[in-house]
């Protein structure tokens, strides 16, 4: 059962936070969902995002500013927390990069990891099923997008469910977590050692792996100035997979812009209209 933490009239929709029990994961989960003023008319199109290392299902609402957008384009905005809370694992809060908040949207294979976090699932099927069944969303128009390690996992659930997902883009994705030192971590932690078994969970070893390319185009935006830009998203790499692929990418270069929301909200009016035009053929 669903239950409500809170309601907010927003933009002439409604911003909702909320909680469930989930099977997936083992342990109550909670995410946010912002209605737009059009889904009290009938079911609208749906977009996911997927926050960052250390965010919550609120970060999003609270600070890039789409719900205004959303409401222009009669779009559900879903936000889940980024991994599972109160797990009683040991180890799990010790550091801000692996663990509590940072789930990376895979399902985790080692021990203690297997049993709880199953980010990728859970998104995948439980929390997209609560979503179609207790609001007004269309089912099969659903897109999703993502910042930073939710960049990643975007992309991820995006290139290998593209009959689920119609659209994708990115702010700062993990772009090639097989490479970098969080996705090592964490990918050696929740999944273990053998390198091949990473391939599933990194989008740039996916779309270098795809039978055919991602029907829609992908869009990506990256702030110049992201101090995390050389050692941790290596946007680059992806890049050099979608052209071996034929995969059609815009990769936007911004000058001057960080890793955070400063920059999510400079350019989330884009990103919600590019995922209008692409949902919206759909229907």
């Amino acid at each position: 059962m669903m239950e409500v933490i809170s309601e907010h009239a927003c933009f002439g929709g409604t911003q909702g936070f909320y909680r469930h029990a989930s099977k997936e994961i083992g342990l109550p989960m909670r995410f946010s969902v912002f209605q737009p003023p059009q889904a009290r008319l009938g079911p609208v199109p749906v977009l996911f995002f997927l926050a960052g290392l250390t965010c919550t299902e609120e970060t999003f609402m609270i600070k890039a500013g789409a719900q205004r957008y959303a409401a222009q384009h009669g779009i559900m905005l879903v936000a889940p927390d980024t991994s599972p809370r109160d797990t009683g694992i040991a180890g799990v809060d010790a550091g801000w990069d692996f663990g509590n908040g940072a789930g990376f949207y895979l399902d985790a294979t080692q021990a203690p990891w297997a049993a709880h976090f199953r980010m990728y699932s859970y998104i995948l099927h439980e929390l997209r099923q609560t979503i179609v069944r207790e609001f007004p969303a269309q089912a099969g128009n659903i897109g999703i997008f993502g910042h930073s390690m939710g960049g990643h996992g975007a992309l991820v659930l995006a290139l290998r469910n593209p009959e689920v997902f119609r659209s994708v883009s990115a702010f700062a994705p993990i772009a090639a977590p097989s490479l970098c030192p969080w996705g090592q971590k964490a990918f050696g932690n929740y999944l273990g050692p053998d390198q091949a078994a990473w391939q599933d969970y990194d989008a740039t070893q996916l779309m270098l792996n795809l039978p055919q390319p991602f029907p829609q185009e992908i869009l990506i935006d990256q702030g110049l100035g992201d101090k995390f830009l050389a050692e941790q998203l290596l946007p680059e790499q992806f890049e050099a997979a979608c052209a071996q692929a034929g995969q059609k990418l815009t990769l936007r270069r911004h000058a001057a812009y960080d890793h955070g929301y400063y920059f999510i909200s400079t350019v989330i009016e884009d990103h919600l209209a590019f995922h209008r035009r692409i949902l919206n053929a759909q229907t």
